[in-house]
């Protein structure tokens, strides 16, 4: 008898773990572009940093399902929830890193957070301060409960991790 694909998922715990990392990578970057394009709330360049693990963990949790979906070696699943883990909670970190930073609990990269410099440069001064667009990443643009959206990230990145980490160690029924 034919398992649907349903069936087949609940019996590889690996693949049910690293589609889970897929749906929730592609929640939060949609998330992300959601609050950056509907909203019209820039990103900082702390912001653009913490997008790119999900750049990587995207493609790679998806290809990571297809392959214990199909039950490839695991040594290769291995390889795949081990480079996840490594991207989500380097995300982890600098999730949490810039909400403190957000906090004022540690200064931030000078780029976003410092104050202007080089005024003497040429054309006028009012020109030059028109000029300037920076998006700082000392003031969290949105709170939910407290928690702004580089807090949420370091959460959620926390959550992957589990996720990533379960689908490395899980193992089929009767195995």
């Amino acid at each position: 008898m034919k398992q649907n694909w349903a069936n087949r998922l609940a019996a590889e715990p690996a693949a049910a773990a690293a589609l889970a990392v897929f749906v929730i990578s592609t929640a939060t970057i949609l998330g992300a572009w959601f609050f950056e394009y509907a909203v019209k709330q820039a990103p900082c360049p702390l912001c653009l940093e913490e997008r790119i693990p999900y750049h990587i963990v995207i493609p790679l949790s998806l290809l990571t399902a297809i392959a214990a979906y199909v039950r490839a070696p695991p040594k290769l699943l291995a390889v795949g929830f081990v480079a996840i883990l490594v991207a989500v909670a380097c995300n982890v970190v600098l999730g949490s890193y810039h909400a403190g930073v957000e906090w004022h609990l540690w200064a931030g990269p000078t780029d976003c957070t410092g104050t202007l410099s080089d005024l003497k440069a040429s054309g006028s001064l009012a020109d030059q301060l028109h000029s300037f667009n920076v998006v700082r990443c000392d003031e969290a643009g949105w709170r939910l409960l407290g928690i702004s959206l580089a807090g949420y990230n370091a959460l959620i990145s926390l959550a992957l991790t589990a996720i990533a980490g379960y689908g490395l160690f899980a193992r089929k029924p009767g195995v």
